[in-house]
């Protein structure tokens, strides 16, 4: 009679799969996913189950939110209109991550806003205050740049130095959401020129950025698949984001917003999409945490904003020693280059959230291949082209000698 030691063996498969040891990504901290608006202190543990860490909420929400393991940035008139005492009331709660102050300020109320940041910095240093920026797309008039002279600014990324300059967060909020539908979906052709510009100011300025990604339908925005969700989520990172956000976990019954996570009080299919993917992100926060962004490129047929993005070299790609060849269908990628400590991350996005892109990549025997799961394997035991699917990202890493 033959014993089975069954512990043994799933022991024995939790060490390898497919005859490889199971390496996993290293992880120092998980990137953050926050959503604009709250909810009912009633849902915060769907909330937290969804994998969101960070929900805009009021004081009264704080002793839930810390039961339910999420942070709260409070939203108060009375930050403004009694900074002190409000800020001295929530700031030693455990659930506190930040004061709300604002949402897409044109450039002329950037002096009153960076006067409130150090009133509250003064009091509280140790908490962020938050105010996220206009999108690119934003009309002049949005912006505050009818006139260089009245202004002293007339370009978007002039918007955004202004805002370094006097208003004193630590870091950078935006919002743009690129997937529209008139006649048929489309992408809107300035993203990635913003994200150039949000990554360029964010480097120079040594300032993270944290960038949004669309969860509920409404206008001209429709109801968002998982590819659409992750190719804004997975563009975002390979760009350099280091807090990621969603507008919003619910909406119904305000405007003509539906279809977001949460309608109603009850889960939509929108819930499961941003579950899969916030899962996904977290599981793979080792590549894109606390990392930087050597630089960025992009494929295809068409190169998007090609006066301010890269096309990049498929033979031989700059700074990337192990990579022989680099090809990507018709459609497009995204292709990032980061590093975190001797590691290197090379970050393949398809750029078509319709349909799949074939991808070619021939590398050495060094290069692994970054599972979902965060687990490791020899990118070579897959063959040299593969498919990736809709908005998905494929990642692989080495180290750097």
């Amino acid at each position: 009679m033959i014993r089975v030691n069954y512990g043994v063996l799933v022991l024995l498969a939790s060490i390898t799969i497919n005859g490889f040891a199971q390496e996993r990504l290293k992880k120092d901290g998980e990137i953050p996913i926050i959503t604009y608006g709250g909810i009912n202190v009633e849902g915060f543990r769907d909330m937290k189950d969804a994998g969101i860490d960070a929900c805009w909420g009021y004081a009264d929400a704080l002793d839930e939110a810390q039961k339910a393991g999420l942070k709260v940035f409070l939203c108060s008139d009375d930050l403004k209109t009694d900074t002190e005492k409000t800020v001295k009331s929530v700031m030693n709660h455990p659930a506190l991550a930040g004061y709300i102050l604002g949402d897409e300020p044109p450039v002329n109320e950037f002096k009153a806003a960076g006067e409130w940041v150090r009133k509250i910095q003064a009091v509280d240093p140790n908490h962020d205050c938050y105010i996220n920026l206009l999108p690119n797309y934003a009309t002049f008039h949005q912006l505050g740049l009818e006139g260089k002279e009245l202004y002293g600014v007339s370009s978007y990324r002039e918007y955004l130095e202004r805002f370094v300059k006097e208003v004193p967060t630590g870091f950078l909020s935006f919002d743009h959401y690129p997937v529209i539908s008139d006649e048929e979906t489309q992408l809107r052709e300035q993203w990635y020129e913003n994200l150039e510009e949000i990554r360029y100011v964010s480097q120079k300025h040594g300032m993270p950025f944290w960038a949004y990604t669309l969860s509920v339908a409404h206008r001209i925005y429709p109801v968002p698949t998982v590819a659409q969700l992750r190719l804004q989520m997975y563009s975002n990172l390979a760009y350099g984001a280091q807090a990621l956000q969603y507008f919003s976990y619910s909406g119904a019954g305000y405007q003509d917003y539906h279809h977001a996570p949460i309608s109603f009080g009850k889960r939509t299919e929108v819930y499961d999409r941003i579950k899969l993917v916030n899962l996904e992100i977290k599981a793979l926060s080792g590549v894109f945490f606390k990392s930087t962004v050597i630089d960025v490129w992009h494929t295809g047929k068409f190169t998007p904003s090609p006066h301010i993005t890269k096309r990049l070299r498929e033979e031989n790609p700059p700074g990337m020693p192990p990579v022989k060849l680099l090809q990507t269908g018709e459609g497009g990628a995204v292709v990032s280059l980061l590093k975190k400590e001797t590691g290197r991350f090379l970050v393949i996005v398809n750029r078509d959230y319709m349909k799949p892109m074939k991808l070619t990549l021939i590398v050495d025997d060094t290069v692994r291949k970054v599972q979902k799961d965060g687990t490791l394997v020899p990118a070579n035991i897959y063959a040299s082209t593969i498919e990736v699917d809709p908005g998905d990202a494929m990642i692989y890493t080495w180290e750097n000698k």
